[in-house]
């Protein structure tokens, strides 16, 4: 039990929280402090843990600093002992995930979540871990199985149990329709990932335009829309049904996508858009200008044609969609 000095009470056993109330002035304690917060960002557990060990780590350089031992020395030695530390762990500790089978795979997540984290849904969130990351298993060419836990996204929202929360076999993106005429579904979706935005057209800095005459005002504001438009039509044009972009689509653009069928998202984040752009083969298209200064719509590459993606888009609890 903490209490502070305008008497705000603080109960806790997690290492991190006291570490954060403390008023720590000393740049080796401040070091661990730092270290315990990153630890409980990163991983949520083991605060206390970390701790004690670098200050064991600590005083153990203090010593050899005492000796008349430069602490640079001791630096490049703490760098070695780590190398050959993981390296003895992955020669002689670690164990093939293939060879260990379901049960002690379920066994493992659950005893690593059996702590503040989870605590009681364990059990649930076990048998979610383990089916996700066996989910993206890969062989690679020399016959090595990894599973990379990156392509795995989490998404997060409130409001809701955490035993909810549910893993989705696909794609999913925290977003909805950009309006509501558009389908909800699309099969064989032709999906076009955009990095620029798809409001009406705006002159650039610099640029002037000479009005002779006033009725030729609105063939300006006409021609705005217009480029707008033209650029959509482009991508309808070559079968995008799936547009999604990480900038802004105007509102007069939305008529465009209901009338010819298509989903248009925005406003997507960008680390979501490449991760679905790799799983498809897609790349992410930042303009369409060519080298002559046109505008034109390549089909290598900023298009994909992916039949077995579903993508989802929807508002949950708590999803581990997986690629």
């Amino acid at each position: 039990m903490l209490v502070d000095q305008i008497g705000d009470v603080t109960i806790t056993n997690d290492g991190a929280t006291i570490l954060k109330q403390l008023e720590v002035e000393h740049p080796a304690a401040k070091v661990l402090v730092e270290l315990s917060d990153l630890q409980d960002q990163e991983v949520g557990d083991g605060t206390t843990s970390v701790v004690i060990i670098a200050a064991e780590l600590l005083k153990r350089a203090n010593t050899l600093v005492k000796h008349k031992i430069h602490p640079t020395s001791v630096i490049s030695g703490y760098r070695l002992a780590m190398r050959e530390s993981v390296k003895y762990i992955k020669k002689n500790l670690t164990i093939a995930a293939d060879t260990l089978g379901r049960e002690n795979l379920i066994n493992a997540a659950r005893t690593s979540m059996s702590s503040k984290i989870i605590g009681a849904d364990s059990d649930f969130f076990a048998e979610m871990v383990v089916n996700a990351v066996t989910s993206v298993r890969h062989v690679r060419k020399n016959g090595d199985i990894t599973y990379p836990v990156r392509v795995i996204n989490i998404l997060k929202a409130h409001g809701r149990s955490a035993m909810e929360s549910q893993l989705v076999d696909g794609f999913a993106l925290n977003h909805t329709r950009s309006a509501q005429g558009m389908p909800k579904s699309v099969q064989n979706a032709k999906i076009a990932f955009l990095d620029f935005n798809l409001n009406k057209h705006r002159m650039q800095m610099g640029v002037q335009v000479l009005i002779n005459k006033p009725g030729e005002i609105e063939k300006v504001v006409q021609r705005e829309m217009d480029i707008c438009k033209e650029r959509i039509n482009k991508l309808f044009a070559a079968g995008v049904n799936v547009v999604l972009t990480t900038k802004a689509i105007d509102d007069m653009a939305l008529k465009y996508f209901v009338e010819a069928g298509a989903i248009g998202i925005r406003r997507v984040n960008l680390g979501d858009m490449r991760r679905l752009a790799k799983a498809t083969g897609g790349r992410v298209l930042m303009t369409l200008s060519d080298m002559e200064g046109d505008e034109e719509f390549d089909l290598s590459g900023e298009i994909t044609f992916f039949p077995p993606l579903r993508l989802l888009f929807f508002f949950c609890p708590f999803v581990v969609p997986l690629i």
